[in-house]
């Protein structure tokens, strides 16, 4: 097992999430604050899976350490996987939580099928560009129609987690976490570790 590993993102929800759920490991654990000069790489991967490895690479290389990334994605069945890698800039390169939950809905109007799924890629890298690990973790549900509760990011309030029986944007971060996709990645890579280790 890693002696230490830095949590590559800077967004600090998800680097508490993963620090919560490392936090039992015998890891010492990292993250982007202490590296303040370095930039976002582009993400230019078609698919969760090369932008997750880029990332890890990328950050692994310039911290000189092993470097945990991931991408996540929300796909919709009716828009064959779409907004998917797109996810997070879905309405533009200018894009925020609400003008893509707006385009979606707009894409998603005259759509009976509402199935879709939030799925994450984890990579892990080493300095010399190794990919160590890579999981995937799913989560299923169904679009709403409108907006239903203010909790959580994103698309959140329009997920309707078939296993909560309630909305994503309705959940507590404890409920979330539970079922959530990255939540769900990251446990089968503790388990890889745990049986390597």
């Amino acid at each position: 097992m890693l002696r230490q590993l830095c949590i590559a993102t800077k967004n600090e929800g998800k680097v508490a999430e993963f620090m919560e759920m490392l936090r039992d490991l015998p890891i010492e654990l990292h993250s982007l604050a202490e590296f303040p000069g370095i930039v976002e790489p582009e993400e230019t991967g078609k698919t969760l899976s090369a932008n997750a490895r880029l990332k890890a690479q990328y950050y692994a290389k310039l911290t000189n350490m092993p470097c945990l990334a991931d991408d996540s994605g929300l796909e919709c069945a009716a828009l064959n996987g779409a907004p998917g890698v797109l996810t997070a800039r879905y309405s533009g390169e200018n894009a925020t939580d609400k003008s893509n939950i707006e385009k979606l809905l707009s894409d998603m109007k005259f759509c009976i099928r509402r199935n879709c799924c939030f799925r994450c890629v984890i990579a892990v890298s080493l300095p010399e560009g190794k990919i160590l690990n890579e999981v995937e973790g799913i989560c299923d549900g169904l679009l709403l129609h409108e907006e239903v509760g203010t909790a959580g990011f994103g698309y959140d309030p329009i997920f309707w987690s078939k296993e909560l029986h309630m909305s994503f944007g309705e959940a507590t971060q404890e409920q979330k976490n539970a079922v959530s996709h990255r939540a769900r990645a990251l446990k089968r890579l503790i388990q890889i570790w745990k049986k390597h280790r």
